[in-house]
């Protein structure tokens, strides 16, 4: 008997021996505040969906009507007969949404980034990238084939000593952070990090995927939440989060999103977004641009989550927005932390390595504007009771 694949067996071994082994379970109901997960119904904390979008009558009756006009699928890429007026209309609409000269739409934000990053800088470059930047981010820097050159987290004075130490090497820079950073919840210092790019004559690339929809006015994002609008060159986001959709964006200079449409791999050799997403999507600029109800209510919510869970004695690290990690360190433990919430009527997942560093495990908790306050406390009284019974609070 063939022995070709047994260390995959070895492998998955490990991983289930030191807590790292994924069990995915499965949903069966729309996107909302309670969700039926392996057949039980439970207050849902683990998804992206932020302002409660995903199920919204609006979003729903949009698609449909999409559907009837359009059909099903784009059939095509984008550059041979996969651009439909609605694409036009939707990278029109989300240009205006984030005050910026021009936006082009990928099938996703992970996409964006490894379309986006190879377009600006090759073997000859470097990148200077936020040590705790997405995974999307990372494979599109190695894609490139550029040099990476990571800087401490959050750090402006050691982004600049990165350049500086490089910059006689290579032929251009681009540095890259992140918005919201989806671990932590924290904030990147956009207007530091833009005092030294715009000193030293750099490129600035900010992925905004959990910002879009979140931070800024009306949930413009972090270029419009530090008033750096026309002086961050790319923001990547996506509709795939606080959305409520599927896709990705990048938006900013018109030079790099006219680069983009002739050179960005996903949208030269991947199917177009199907239709019915694409109206969705025009949905929830609809939505945001009406009212800023949802998106402080959003805030709300995680304000008063993090503030109780504080008082109960958990560890919420260093959250600046409605992410609110709840550490706990170890791998095993947060597993074992997130089991219980389960039967407990509380859907939570455990995070650990290699999602974030080891001795870092947490619960990672995703506030949305469709919690209402009872679902809150709800779950602060879960968090309570296992946290006591796992000795993590007293």
């Amino acid at each position: 008997m063939s022995k070709r694949l047994d260390w995959i067996d070895e492998e998955i071994a490990q991983l289930k021996e030191k807590g790292f082994y994924n069990q995915i379970r499965t949903l069966s109901s729309p996107q909302g505040a309670w969700l039926v997960v392996d057949g039980k119904r439970v207050l849902n904390f683990c998804s992206n969906n932020y302002l409660g979008l995903a199920n919204h009558p609006k979003m729903v009756e949009a698609a449909q009507n999409a559907l009837q006009k359009y059909g099903v699928g784009p059939g095509a890429v984008r550059t041979i007969a996969g651009t439909m007026d609605i694409h036009l209309e939707l990278e029109k609409r989300l240009a205006k949404f984030k005050g910026v000269e021009d936006c082009i739409t990928f099938q996703s934000g992970f996409s964006a980034n490894i379309a986006t990053i190879p377009c600006l800088v090759d073997k000859n470059d470097a990148i200077l990238s936020d040590e705790l930047n997405h995974a999307s981010i990372i494979d599109g820097c190695r894609l490139s084939g550029a040099k990476i050159l990571v800087f401490k987290h959050a750090d402006a004075a050691d982004l600049e000593r990165v350049y500086l130490e490089n910059k006689d090497k290579y032929r251009r820079f681009l540095t890259i952070t992140d918005g919201v950073f989806s671990m932590d919840g924290d904030l990147a210092p956009l207007d530091k990090i833009y005092e030294i790019t715009s000193k030293y004559d750099l490129m600035l690339m900010v992925d905004d995927a959990h910002g879009e929809g979140v931070v800024g006015k009306g949930g413009r994002g972090i270029v419009d939440h530090f008033n750096l609008h026309g002086k961050v060159d790319v923001e990547v986001g996506t509709m795939s989060k606080a959305f409520g959709v599927v896709g990705g964006m990048v938006a900013g200079s018109a030079k790099i999103i006219q680069w983009l449409r002739q050179r960005g791999r996903p949208f030269l050799f991947s199917s177009a977004v199907p239709p019915a997403d694409v109206a969705a999507c025009l949905a929830a600029v609809d939505l945001l641009e009406s009212s800023t109800e949802l998106v402080d209510r959003l805030w709300d919510n995680g304000n008063y989550f993090k503030s109780e869970m504080q008082k109960l004695g958990f560890d919420t690290g260093e959250s600046q927005t409605p992410i609110t990690p709840v550490m706990l360190g170890d791998a095993k433990l947060a597993r074992e932390f997130s089991r219980e919430l389960f039967e407990n009527g509380v859907f939570a997942m455990a995070l650990g390595f290699p999602t974030v560093p080891l001795g870092k495990a947490r619960i990672r908790v995703m506030i949305s504007a469709a919690h209402s306050k009872e679902d809150l406390d709800l779950s602060l009284a879960a968090f309570e009771k296992v946290g006591k019974k796992l000795g993590v609070i007293s």
